[in-house]
């Protein structure tokens, strides 16, 4: 059984402002103590779970191991001071002046979330001289166990793949445009696709997070106009068969390249330093979209079918692997996959990952 504190909060905008010498103090020891505290206060990142008419909703949560920190929580003034801070992080002086409270007050408060693991530091910024901590919420929801019990499993409750896969799929819709090689020979390659046989697969995958899509819900790269790129993309086939994937090539992590000697492609990491040669191997690729800010690109390419097949299959067999981003750099959504034919068929059924 859980009982949960939910705090559910709502955004807005705010502009910085400097913070008085006072409340821009900036200790050595401040992040070694506050992540101390936040480890024996919180236990980890979890979702809280709610049933609706229309479906279940996931919130993320931190789950307390002390319940000592709810006493933080019972005073308006940090109350407000975290529901300010969701509408725009922002400083201590700029938050006094929001909530129309002391500053020294909303200071105090400001440390003592700090310190709790209820807010960060988003960045520090310089003005005027001075230097002002620009704070942020962690999470909407705490929540504390009372006592263990037998959780409830469902395997509809599945909120970290859901996460992952925004803004790609967004409230039971599809919010992307899926694009596959024309299996005409075309292209500065002049080579036809046979990639987009893989988007089946991936289409049967997306299909369980998804309620409602307009058809046609892909293009074929050679149909594909200026004014599509605008939106999400998830692409499928490598550049030698997607002119789209083409275009994007040299801005992913890992991307392909051809040799005039060897008269053959080569997948090459940017974040290892690693060149792969061998058949059968593929990536999974996540940027931000270079033609419209705030959207992103979902990259599947591989050396031919097979390649591109492990690629897809990495996604929907081990989508949790994929999440972990890269094994050299997590903070890059970038794998390397190997795909491997396990009951000897002549079909990829599995695959290895290889970063």
């Amino acid at each position: 059984m859980t009982l949960h504190l939910k705090r559910l909060l709502e955004t807005g905008g705010s502009t910085l402002q400097r913070i008085s010498s006072a409340g821009s103090m900036v200790f050595a020891s401040d992040a070694v103590e506050n992540l101390i505290t936040f480890r024996s206060t919180f236990k980890r990142m979890a979702y809280l779970v709610e049933e609706a008419l229309d479906g279940q909703r996931a919130f993320r949560s931190l789950i307390a191991t002390k319940p000592q920190l709810f006493k933080a929580l019972s005073n308006d003034s940090a109350l407000a001071l975290l529901k300010a801070l969701a509408q725009q992080p922002m400083c201590v002086a700029d938050a006094a002046k929001r909530l129309g409270e002391n500053e020294f007050k909303i200071y105090y408060h400001a440390r003592r979330l700090e310190r709790l693991g209820l807010i960060e530091v988003e960045r520090i910024e310089a003005r005027g001289g001075a230097t002002a901590r620009i704070y942020r919420p962690v999470s909407p929801v705490i929540s504390f166990r009372l006592y263990e019990s037998a959780p409830v499993k469902d395997v509809r409750t599945r909120a970290p793949l859901l996460e992952f896969l925004k803004p790609f799929v967004e409230d039971g819709r599809l919010n992307a445009i899926i694009i596959v090689g024309s299996p005409e020979p075309h292209g500065r390659y002049k080579a036809p696709a046979s990639d987009g046989y893989c988007a089946i697969d991936l289409c049967l995958f997306l299909g369980q997070f998804i309620d409602e899509f307009k058809t046609p819900c892909y293009k074929l790269d050679t149909q594909v106009k200026e004014e599509d790129l605008v939106g999400n993309l998830i692409l499928v086939g490598g550049p030698k068969a997607n002119i789209i994937t083409d275009r994007l090539n040299k801005e992913l992590p890992v991307y392909f390249d051809y040799s005039d000697e060897t008269l053959d492609w080569s997948i090459v990491s940017s974040i290892s330093k690693t060149t792969y040669r061998e058949k059968q191997v593929g990536s999974v690729s996540r940027v931000p979209s270079p033609y419209s800010q705030g959207k992103e690109v979902l990259v599947f390419a591989g050396k031919g079918f097979r390649g591109t097949r492990a690629s897809v299959l990495a996604f929907t067999k081990h989508l949790g692997d994929v999440i972990k981003g890269n094994v050299v750099n997590p903070s890059f959504t970038a794998k390397v996959v190997q795909g491997v034919d396990v009951d000897s068929d002549g079909i990829v059924d599995e695959v290895e990952f290889l970063e």
